[in-house]
C-alpha cells in the first residue's frame, strides 16, 4: 500500500468515526423513544431492545395541545424562511452590487448582530415587544408575530453574509447581456439572478427553519399566559417533572420534531443538488 493509499485510508476512517460519533446520539434518542419505560429507566442501558413500543409516541400525541404546538411551530418556522429568504436576497443584491456610502459598516455590523449572545438580548426584546403590543397588539407579547419577527431578525446577518458570496460568484456580465437584451432591471433580478443563487438561498433556508422550529428561549420568555399560542419545545416541558423524568415522553417528543427538519432538508437538498448542477461560467 503506497502512501496514497494509506492517506486515503486513514480520512475514510476518521470520517467514518467522526460520522459514528455525531449520529450515536440520534441513534440513542430514537432507540430510548421505542423502548418500554423499565428499559428506557434502567440501570444496564444497552443499544438495542427485543421489545419494542409505541406508547412513548402514544403518551406525546395525547398531550393536551400537541397539534396546536405544532401547528404554531410550523407557521413560525415557514414564515421566517419565506420572509427571510426574501429579505435576504435583496440585501444580498445590494451590497454586492451596489456601491453606497457605509456599505462596509453596514456588513460589519451584521457580523457583529451575528456574535451577541441571544441570552443577552432576550430581555430587551421581551421590554420591547412588551411597548410594542400597546400601540400595534398583533406583534405584541403573546403573538406569534413577535416570535416571527425575532427569529427573522436573528436570521438576517448570517443569511446576508452567506447569500453575498453566491451573489458576488454570479458574473456581472450575465446582467449585462440580459440588460443589452432589453430586459429590466426587475426582471434581470428575478428571472436571471434569483434562479442561479438559488442554491445559496436554499442553504441559508435549512439553517432559518432550524433556528425557528427549535426556538425555546424567545417562545417561552414571550408568550406568557396565551397557551394556545405555544410552540412545539413547550410541550416537552411536560415530561420533566421534579421527582422523575419521563425520558422515554422526552426522546419520542424529540423524535416526532425532527421529522418535519429532515423532510424540509430533503427537500430543499434537491433544490440545492439541481441548483448546483448547473454551472455558472463567465
Amino acid at each position: 500500500m503506497n502512501a496514497r493509499s494509506r492517506r486515503r485510508l486513514g480520512a475514510n476512517t476518521t470520517a467514518l468515526l467522526v460520522a459514528a460519533v455525531t449520529a450515536f446520539p440520534i441513534f440513542w434518542m430514537v432507540l430510548s423513544a421505542f423502548k418500554p419505560k423499565g428499559e428506557v429507566q434502567s440501570l444496564d442501558p444497552r443499544p438495542w431492545t427485543a421489545r419494542p413500543t409505541l406508547e412513548s409516541f402514544r403518551q406525546v400525541l395525547s398531550v393536551d395541545g400537541f397539534g396546536r404546538y405544532f401547528v404554531n411551530s410550523l407557521v413560525i418556522a415557514l414564515s421566517v424562511v419565506v420572509l427571510s429568504a426574501l429579505v435576504v436576497f435583496l440585501a444580498a443584491v445590494a451590497v454586492t452590487r451596489f456601491r453606497f456610502r457605509f456599505r462596509t459598516t453596514v456588513m460589519v455590523m451584521f457580523l457583529i448582530a451575528q456574535m451577541i449572545p441571544v441570552e443577552a438580548l432576550t430581555i430587551p426584546l421581551f421590554f420591547m415587544f412588551r411597548d410594542a403590543g400597546r400601540f400595534a397588539p398583533g406583534i405584541g407579547l403573546n403573538t406569534l408575530a413577535s416570535l416571527i419577527l425575532v427569529q427573522l431578525a436573528f436570521s438576517l446577518p448570517f443569511g446576508i453574509w452567506m447569500m453575498r458570496g453566491f451573489v458576488a460568484a454570479v458574473p456581472v456580465s450575465i446582467e449585462e447581456a440580459a440588460q443589452i437584451d432589453g430586459a429590466s432591471r426587475a426582471r434581470i433580478l428575478w428571472t436571471v439572478l434569483l434562479p442561479l443563487v438559488a442554491p445559496g438561498l436554499a442553504a441559508t433556508s435549512v439553517f432559518s427553519f432550524i433556528a425557528a422550529w427549535n426556538d425555546f428561549v424567545f417562545a417561552k420568555t414571550f408568550i406568557i399566559s396565551a397557551t394556545e399560542n405555544q410552540t412545539l419545545p413547550s410541550a416537552l416541558l411536560v415530561f420533566f417533572k421534579p421527582d422523575e423524568n419521563d425520558w422515554g415522553g422526552i426522546m419520542a417528543a424529540s423524535t416526532l420534531m425532527t421529522v418535519p427538519v429532515l423532510i424540509f432538508f430533503v427537500a430543499v437538498q434537491r433544490k440545492l443538488v439541481s441548483g448546483l448542477a448547473g454551472a455558472v461560467k463567465d
